[in-house]
């Protein structure tokens, strides 16, 4: 795996029709400063909004890798996504014409052929690897799916899918180095099975799709009706045989649909935001449970990040000590409930709480066995969100900021005297004085709670009611 940063030498584009709009789209993928990742740009509507390929923008939308941030959706983005992983590209804008990109033969080879044609530039700067300390699992029991990445020193993976089918039954595909993802998995194009693609229809999807773009397998002979309906759909006679591709269609290799859904894999793990080092291991794979992977492992890359975090931010001399704090926050004894943060940048801000059997809550909550109220534990979080907003917004000291709403709330260990509690907290938006943060709060390396939180900036001089 490359060490430093790559991007493209210069923009390349192409045009096609989209798998499940059926609509034109075209796309331009240009180079991009180190640091930048992988973004995509709506050109076609207003303001030009960015969507960036990361999993907090990534919708659970069947048959497809979709991102969305507002009204802006990025549709179908996993080959070319798998296109970059598989070229180890770090750094690149992708503008959009419409919602979707286009599927071109359904494989990633076209995605890979016009990045070799852009050519690859190396960056100065390190690439910013997630190596995992140990072992991230996850699971969909719905779609019998379980995943699993294991710490390596390089990136690995392999898939196993059983469709319990005579056309299609147990496959597997393994890719032992990204330096053979072409040659590999360029080629594996998408499927599907044929009684699945009249309910497709019917749902809005595949308007795009055709023969030329997808491998359809004859799992189940259709009746008359149906086989009549289905020339209509594919525009001209087919082929229908049992156990065996529609039209008699060759395959790449005989495990290309294992090829493909592990393709479909890298694609989603790009979601991470950053090239991964581990052993990937899924079973019966799909892009919701891809991308419940990729979050599974951002949260366990979060908790190593902030544990590693308290060990090493400068506590002795960091500036915004309790007297510092005081003089951003209106709170105070008893209801200060914060003691240091420890770092702050434009979007990110952390700080820490140590859990004193002294507090006074104490006194009435479980006096026998102290437990901090998970609502004082949300009212930290939001403290150190706090001082963020006090650093985002002009004239701070004009403004109360009152919280206004909790979301999807949870809370995971008990917070005890002794404890040492850390707390993130990220901003997503400030929007007409509505501000939106997603917070996390951690003793070691167990998380305790996290929540979404929602607050107003009203001016000092408007009473709340």
């Amino acid at each position: 795996m490359y060490e430093t940063q790559r991007t493209l030498a210069r923009a390349v584009s192409l045009e096609g029709i989209g798998l499940h709009t059926g609509e034109h789209c075209c796309v331009r993928v240009q180079p991009a400063p180190e640091q930048h990742g992988i973004v995509f740009r709506r050109v076609d509507l207003p303001g030009q909004p960015l969507v960036p390929a990361h999993v907090d923008y990534a919708l659970e939308e069947p048959r497809a890798t979709v991102l969305a941030r507002d009204e802006a959706k990025v549709i179908t983005a996993e080959h070319l996504l798998a296109a970059l992983m598989g070229l180890q590209i770090d750094n690149v804008l992708i503008d959009l014409e419409g919602p979707e990109l286009p599927i071109l033969d359904g494989s990633a080879q076209p995605y890979i052929n016009l990045l070799k044609e852009a050519g690859i530039d190396t960056q100065k700067a390190t690439r910013n690897f997630i190596e995992l300390q140990d072992t991230v699992q996850y699971s969909n029991g719905d779609k019998k799916a379980e995943l699993t990445i294991f710490p390596a020193s390089e990136f690995r993976a392999t898939v196993l899918v059983d469709y319990e089918t005579q056309v299609l039954g147990a496959q597997n595909a393994t890719l032992h180095r990204l330096e053979e993802f072409e040659q590999e998995l360029g080629h594996a194009r998408t499927f599907c099975f044929l009684h699945e693609i009249e309910p497709m229809l019917k749902a809005g999807l595949i308007k795009g799709g055709t023969l030329d773009n997808a491998l359809v397998f004859v799992d189940q002979l259709p009746d008359s009706q149906t086989e009549a309906a289905l020339r209509k759909i594919f525009s001209g006679p087919i082929t229908v045989a049992p156990n065996s591709p529609l039209n008699h269609a060759q395959l790449h290799q005989p495990n290309e649909p294992a090829r493909h859904k592990l393709m479909d894999l890298i694609g989603d793990l790009a979601l991470v935001g950053a090239p991964l080092k581990g052993h990937v291991v899924a079973h019966r794979p799909g892009h919701a449970s891809n991308i419940g992977l990729a979050r599974a492992i951002l949260k366990r890359q979060q908790f190593n990040t902030i544990s590693q975090s308290v060990r090493t931010h400068p506590h002795d001399g960091f500036r915004f000590d309790v007297n510092n704090i005081m003089k951003m926050l209106p709170h105070r004894f008893p209801f200060l409930m914060i003691d240091r943060i420890t770092y702050m940048d434009e979007r990110v801000v952390e700080g820490y709480k140590n859990v004193s059997v002294n507090e006074p809550f104490f006194q009435g909550h479980f006096p026998g066995n102290p437990v901090m109220p998970g609502v004082l534990q949300l009212e930290a979080m939001a403290q150190v969100g706090g001082v963020l907003v006090w650093h985002s917004v002009p004239d701070p000291d004009s403004l109360w900021m009152f919280y206004m709403g909790v979301e999807n709330a949870r809370f995971r260990r008990p917070v005890v005297p002794g404890d040492q509690l850390f707390m993130r907290l990220e901003l997503e938006s400030i929007r007409r004085n509505i501000i939106k943060m997603r917070g996390k709060a951690v003793v070691g390396d167990q998380l305790t709670c996290e929540a979404s939180l929602q607050a107003a900036l009203v001016p000092k001089d408007r009473k709340p009611r």
